[in-house]
């Protein structure tokens, strides 16, 4: 067999393409043997090189001669699927959407459905569903509004969002009833290298506390206050708190749910008595139209997920301490929609960012 002479480019793309920290390895190893080859390297020496055998080099060798550096990409194209690969995937997203397992599973899994469809791989499962978004593993879940006033009480909220009256403050308002402080029986394992912290599976209950938090939406700035009862008394001594923040010509507008403790003759009496505070109710299960909602998110994963608390009193330190601290750098509310020109529906997409 002929050897292969180079020119100085031909050459020049070959080590290219081997210098590649990046590259496809199986390309790398075909320029070098066509290197290898032009330079009057022995077959042995290639083979023993490249661990390869004579076919590999012949092959190769040819390919380069015969297309240059577009002849290493591959030689065979492969052969046409079975099956069409949109039919493929219409088996696929019909079995999947519109079909159950015949085992009583609750979902499909890539391999239960490929078994199930017979002639099709789980891998191939996985690039259809990928592909179109399809995740059958995952589970979310959402909750219906039956307010028959949803859309005035949501336009209502959202526009004290959105522009609020001037000169006013705006306080979204709510409760994180029965935080256990909890106390381990064994000692904590702390975080180490290669070993993640460990607490003790048995507790030891100190009590429980309620939360009451009124996030001003201009600010970010969260007002907090613990009770060791969830009662209307202690909302409408917060609410006193809250009047008490601000200056005495300022209106104040409370976003809050409808619980019953928040629409009792204790609260109705506080409103008659200060007209300038205003309580706005949002609609039955809209829980995402109250930020402070989010907030309460955070501090159960910063502070009461992991927390030990050796009593009431330590929790109560706890939570208002993280309070203090967050108030130091807030961030104020900004609400967006993902669609401003959706109507505004129970099912709506919108969020708090």
């Amino acid at each position: 067999m002929q050897r292969t002479t180079l020119t100085t480019e031909q050459r020049a793309e070959l080590e290219a393409v081997m210098r590649k920290r990046h590259g496809n390895a199986a390309l790398a190893r075909r320029a070098r043997c066509v290197v290898l080859w032009s330079d009057g390297e022995r077959r042995v020496d290639i083979r023993s090189k490249l661990d390869c055998n004579d076919e590999f080099v012949s092959k190769w060798t040819r390919a380069f001669e015969a297309q240059g550096l577009a002849g290493l990409v591959s030689l065979h194209p492969g052969r046409a699927p079975r099956t069409p690969v949109v039919k493929l995937e219409a088996r696929v997203l019909n079995r999947t959407l519109k079909h159950k397992p015949r085992d009583g599973s609750t979902h499909w899994s890539s391999r239960r459905l490929a078994a199930e469809l017979g002639d099709v791989s789980f891998s191939a499962v996985q690039r259809v569903w990928r592909k179109h978004g399809v995740r059958p593993h995952r589970l979310d879940t959402h909750m219906v509004s039956n307010d028959p006033d949803f859309e005035t009480k949501a336009a209502d909220v959202i526009g004290l969002y959105l522009d609020p009256p001037a000169h006013a403050a705006v306080f979204c308002v709510d409760e994180k009833t029965a935080i256990q402080a909890l106390d381990r029986k064994d000692r904590m394992l702390p975080l180490s290298p290669g070993r993640a912290e460990s607490h003790g599976f048995e507790y030891k209950r100190n009590g429980t506390l309620s939360l009451f938090a009124a996030l001003n939406t201009s600010t970010g700035e969260v007002l907090g206050k613990t009770a060791v009862r969830h009662t209307s008394k202690q909302f409408v001594a917060f609410l006193e708190d809250i009047v008490a923040s601000q200056s005495s010509r300022r209106e104040i507008h409370v976003i809050c749910d409808n619980v019953s403790s928040h629409k009792t003759p204790l609260v109705q009496a506080f409103l008659a008595q200060h007209r300038r505070v205003h309580m706005h109710y949002t609609p039955t299960y809209s829980s995402w139209l109250n930020p402070v909602e989010n907030w309460f998110s955070r501090i159960q994963r910063d502070v009461i997920t992991r927390g030990v608390s050796t009593s009431i009193k330590d929790l109560d330190k706890k939570l208002m301490r993280y309070i203090r601290q967050y108030n130091k750098d807030p961030k104020p509310l900004k609400w967006t929609f993902a669609d401003p020109t959706r109507q505004i529906t129970s099912d709506s997409s919108d969020s708090v960012d």
